[in-house]
């Protein structure tokens, strides 16, 4: 445990983003989930409701400083081409 009080602080503070960070994390692992269920179910409409909400997701994501925008842009790819590959 810190002794020092700045360090303490900021102990609180890293706590606090780590939570908000793995939140983040798992709403965008659940959008893109969602759109990998819709396109099995053949079902286009759903799936580009979801694929909306998964790239506002993404692009959050790595605006906000939680994921690299190359790990965004590789999966923005591959849910995309799932649901072209519906139409």
């Amino acid at each position: 445990m810190a002794n020092i009080k700045s360090q303490i602080k900021r102990n609180r503070t890293n706590e606090v983003a780590r939570q908000r960070n793995k939140s983040a994390k798992s709403a965008v692992r659940n959008a893109i989930k969602k759109v990998k269920v819709a396109v099995e179910a053949k079902d286009l409409e759903k799936a580009e409701l979801a694929l909306k909400q998964a790239l506002r997701l993404i692009d959050k994501s790595v605006s906000d400083g939680i994921q690299h925008k190359n790990t965004a842009a590789r999966q923005k790819s591959e849910i995309q081409r799932l649901v072209n590959s519906l139409k």
